[in-house]
């Protein structure tokens, strides 16, 4: 057991991992700027919310700031060169081509009914005929969307919408069908061969041995130093998968372990986990960026405690709908609750929060961060409402703002 670490140099850790150690690019971020930050957090969780923008936008924003978003749309089209996939992986996420074999257990593990949440299971063994007619469909008429089903006469009657949309998730999370593109954000299907690049389809399959141990590692690189409960959240893999692969990556040195100031539960490093000095951020995160999507280790590293309250109540919310935590220097110092209003050209701040060690100067750090927001989402001008305890200092430097 190697001494114990800072809680401060833990954060560091975590940030440089994420990329949050770097500088954002002089010049327009291209390909090359994408595949880095892919290559440090391994995924882009998906959602459907599109408050901001929708929540797979946002990670490379918040790492490379104003990019083009025609970048991630290239590189999630199909063809030879496209560069992501998706699937299940912390949750409904896009993945760097080159992993979908890592993937193959989990899909092969759905297709047994063994690998998916369990009434999806359940309802898969008890209606394999529609499953089998929904294929069908697909292998003739893909790509295509569930909702170009419904209503449609199969051979075992006409399919309801929600029959017809099980049949997909289950033949989804099977890996019989992938996504072959979006329509907004409705998944437009088709058979993997037809959508994934041919080099990767002749990749090895990896035993589910070695695929665990792999997306551990793959995990261990993308926090820099976690739990082993944050390192199996990463890519939501059970107990029964990982205690081994864990303690092989500690027996080949790959992963130290350690002890985080302040923390209840062993840590392991990564062996290659950069330490800096110190880490000069400015970003606003998603919901589901992964430096917070697990909610625990967010607070254990910044002291900040975070929960979406999309599905709460209006007037049981204590922060708001779409509420994005802001990072500064080195710590989550507020948060924001905000939304793009396309229609108006405005981006509107309902409401500021400062935690209790935020700085003095956080109104100015965030109004300069929600300026480049402004411009990245092409809208014409920020409105503040002076609403939570930083909401007057944010509108003030808004106003100063709009003044000069």
């Amino acid at each position: 057991m190697k001494d114990k670490i800072s809680l401060k140099t833990a954060r560091r850790i975590a940030l440089a991992a994420q990329g949050f150690a770097d500088p954002r690019p002089s010049t327009t971020p291209d390909r090359r700027h994408l595949g880095r930050v892919l290559s440090r957090t391994g995924l882009l969780q998906i959602d459907s919310v599109s408050a901001v923008v929708r929540a797979h936008y946002m990670p490379l924003y918040s790492r490379l700031g104003a990019y083009p978003m025609s970048l991630l749309d290239e590189a999630m089209a199909p063809g030879r060169k496209r560069a992501l996939f998706e699937y299940w992986a912390h949750e409904a996420s896009l993945l760097p081509i080159e992993t979908y074999p890592l993937m193959r257990w989990r899909m092969e593990r759905a297709e047994r009914g063994e690998e998916m949440y369990t009434g999806l299971a359940k309802w898969g063994c008890q209606n394999a005929n529609l499953i089998d007619e929904i294929f069908r469909e697909v292998e003739t008429r893909g790509p295509i969307a569930a909702s170009e089903i419904e209503g449609h006469k199969g051979n075992g009657g006409w399919w309801g919408w929600s029959a017809a949309k099980h049949a997909f998730e289950w033949l989804f999370w099977a890996g019989r069908i992938t996504t072959h593109s979006r329509r907004g954000f409705e998944r437009l299907y088709d058979l993997p061969e037809r959508v994934l690049p041919q080099a990767v389809r002749d990749l090895p399959v990896p035993s589910p041995e070695d695929a665990h141990r792999e997306l551990l590692r793959m995990s261990a690189r993308a926090h820099g130093v976690a739990t082993y409960a944050c390192l199996r959240d990463y890519f939501r893999l059970a107990p029964e998968d990982t205690k081994a692969r864990l303690e092989e990556l500690v027996e080949d040195g790959e992963l130290i372990p350690v002890r985080v100031e302040g923390w209840d539960k062993p840590a392991y490093l990564h062996k290659d986990a950069r330490q800096p000095r110190k880490v000069e951020a400015r970003a606003l995160l998603a919901p589901f960026d992964p430096l917070v999507f697990e909610r625990s280790r967010a607070e254990n590293l910044f002291d900040f405690r975070y929960r979406i309250e999309i599905y709460t109540p209006a007037e049981k919310r204590q922060y708001g709908y779409y509420v994005l935590p802001f990072l500064h220097e080195e710590k989550i110092v507020g948060r924001i609750d905000v939304k793009a209003d396309r229609p108006a050209g405005v981006l509107r701040v309902h409401a500021a929060y400062a935690e209790p060690h935020a700085p003095a100067n956080t109104a100015e750090a965030l109004f300069e961060e929600l300026k480049q927001m402004q411009g990245w989402l092409g809208l014409e001008r920020i409105e503040v409402t002076p609403a939570g305890d930083l909401g007057p200092a944010l509108a003030d430097v808004a106003g100063m703002a709009k003044a000069a």
